[in-house]
């Protein structure tokens, strides 16, 4: 074989060896990806049970309730609410009325078991998805916009 020969079968290599890297790579981080729904769009378009999602909204008004570590409420958009569970502390910012994010799974009863819960103690630190599906339900009470 010539040496421009092994420079090309050495390059061909070398680009197979990036190419199944690189698919490997996008493999793991499509396992990782969390989506980001609201209440409304996960009851127009059910999840299945098990997926992991990150779901924002308010917390709706009268729904908290403690049990010492075990904290049941519900995440509104204005038009749909969502039942959640967590097993933890609840950090400090959380109350009734205030933006909050939740990630987890949806069981097979509808009920959304949170692992993860942020409070958010005003409009401007949510997630524009949030913001995006407050202003679509009339419930965003945020100066400006986004």
């Amino acid at each position: 074989m010539t040496r421009r020969g092994r420079r090309l079968v050495s390059i061909g290599i070398a680009l197979g060896v990036l190419g199944l890297a690189a698919a490997l790579a996008l493999s793991a981080l499509r396992e990782s990806i969390v989506f980001f729904v609201t209440p409304s769009e996960l009851a127009a378009k059910p999840a299945e049970p098990g997926k992991r999602l990150r779901v924002g909204g308010l917390v709706e008004e009268g729904s908290v309730a403690r049990d010492g570590i075990e904290n049941r409420f519900a995440v509104t958009d204005g038009a749909k609410s969502l039942k959640v569970t967590y097993h933890g502390v609840l950090p400090d910012l959380f109350r009734e009325k205030q933006g909050v994010v939740a990630e987890g799974i949806l069981d097979a009863s509808g009920t959304f078991r949170a692992d993860t819960v942020l409070a958010k103690h005003d409009e401007n630190y949510m997630p524009r998805e949030v913001v995006d599906g407050l202003k679509k339900q009339g419930m965003w009470q945020g100066q400006g916009s986004r």
